[in-house]
């Protein structure tokens, strides 16, 4: 058996910046969903204009604790506040190192008395299943993979409903009335005669519902909603729609987790296997720095701040308390100038070098992509997720950008393009390029839910 860890991967490389450019990944998809249903920019459409159903069953691992410990486990490692907190409740749950660095989150559930799920990217749930196995906490876990690395189906189907037509489409898909629910509440309903859990959520700014139940049921839901959409306009999404909903939203999606460097992290590192997804991350954008801390982000850059509650103590609290005195960058959407956007295109038809290919709707060539960003000649920030979006007519993207240049409207420079040399392998030989672009809201589009 393969016994190997994140530590010995560290610690393969003179430089772990380099190990996580060497990483030719490419297209970072989504398990067993297809990139595309019908087409991307139909799928885009659904969501602002119709209603869209997303299948999350196989990405995201389900963690589940149980036991007289469960709630003060998550209480000592998330940043967020619990008081108030009730069975029947959701919130997104947020991570970070003794220094204060994001290392993961996702949505924690609050199934009944000293029993609640997490469920997200494995990077929360390795965290928190990490303080289980070396802590002293009364609880009992179960734990249900992504797929590629669990052997047969998930336990349970997870679906995602999202438009206009969203709470209409459901309401007449439940056998009793619809439950009248609180963003992030969520109750059992059931649809034809199946048990379904029903959370209030919402995404790409528009009302929705995430819901879920035994993998037995699932075929039979999904059948159930589908047909009952026609008549509502429903698309499918593929993983490319799918993955470019978050930017709309405001969500940067897989930050680097910061896990790579510090003594205090060394026992993590070495109980993270080498097959976890840490060990195996990659990065690209024009970004080039030597530390792996110039990759790292905080829970108060990409605008968790609400979520921070400092009556409790928790893992990193101390930095994000020094932080929140005085925070010197802060999430924003960064709007790129169409023009340069099509002379990027442009570049593909004229002599020389041409720009990086800009991939439309999700150009990732990475799991965590890291760009430049400049105010004239000062560096000021990094652009992290990016996505086209057919409904704005505008490629945008999540940037972490100084507290100074934050405002909206101010124009700020995205250098498009990996470093000379040290550019990640999936990227095709290509001209740096410089976008312009304009600071926009976070979450970009008007928030209907």
């Amino acid at each position: 058996m393969d016994s190997s860890t994140l530590s010995d991967v560290v610690r393969s490389s003179d430089s772990v910046v380099d190990l996580l450019r060497s990483r030719d990944t490419g297209w970072v998809g989504f398990p067993n969903v297809p990139d595309e249903h019908s087409h991307w920019i139909e799928e885009q459409r659904a969501w602002a204009e119709t209603c869209s159903f997303a299948d999350q069953s196989h990405h995201m691992v389900d963690y589940w604790v149980e036991g007289p410990d469960a709630l003060d486990l998550f209480s000592d490692l998330g940043v967020n506040g619990f008081d108030g907190f009730e069975p029947g409740m959701a919130k997104q749950f947020v991570v970070a190192n003794p220094d204060g660095y994001f290392i993961g989150d996702g949505i924690l559930l609050y199934l009944d008395r000293e029993k609640l799920a997490l469920v997200g990217p494995p990077q929360a749930p390795n965290w928190v299943q990490y303080h289980v196995e070396t802590g002293d906490y009364d609880v009992r876990t179960e734990r249900d993979e992504t797929s590629g690395v669990r052997e047969g189906p998930p336990v349970n189907y997870r679906y995602q409903l999202q438009g206009p037509n969203a709470v209409d489409l459901m309401e007449a898909v439940t056998d009793d009335p619809l439950p009248d629910l609180g963003f992030f509440h969520f109750d059992d309903v059931r649809i034809d005669g199946r048990e379904v859990t029903l959370l209030r959520h919402g995404m790409s700014g528009e009302a929705g519902f995430e819901f879920w139940g035994p993998w037995a049921d699932a075929e039979a839901v999904r059948s159930t909603i589908l047909e009952a959409g026609e008549s509502q306009g429903i698309r499918k999404l593929g993983a490319k729609s799918y993955g470019s909903s978050a930017v709309v939203s405001g969500w940067v999606g897989m930050p680097l987790p910061a896990v790579y460097d510090s003594e205090e992290m060394a026992e993590y590192r070495q109980w993270l296997s080498a097959h976890s997804l840490e060990a195996n991350y990659s990065i690209a954008g024009s970004l080039d720095a030597d530390d792996v801390t110039d990759y790292y982000v905080t829970p108060i850059e990409l605008g968790y701040g609400r979520l921070i509650d400092f009556d409790h103590d928790f893992v990193g609290r101390e930095a994000l308390e020094a932080e929140a005195a005085s925070p010197s960058r802060t999430l924003v959407t960064l709007e790129w100038a169409d023009e340069d956007v099509v002379d990027l295109f442009a570049s593909l038809f004229a002599d020389g070098e041409s720009g990086k290919f800009l991939d439309l709707p999700v150009p990732w060539r990475s799991a965590s992509h890291h760009d430049a960003v400049r105010d004239g000649d000062d560096p000021v920030g990094t652009s992290m997720w990016a996505a086209y979006t057919y409904n704005e007519r505008a490629v945008i993207s999540l940037a972490v950008v100084d507290v100074a240049v934050s405002e909206p409207g101010t124009e700020l420079t995205l250098v498009w393009g990996e470093p000379d040399g040290r550019g990640n392998p999936a990227v095709e030989r290509h001209a740096s390029t410089e976008i312009s672009t304009t600071v926009a809201p976070v979450p970009y589009t008007t928030d209907n839910r």
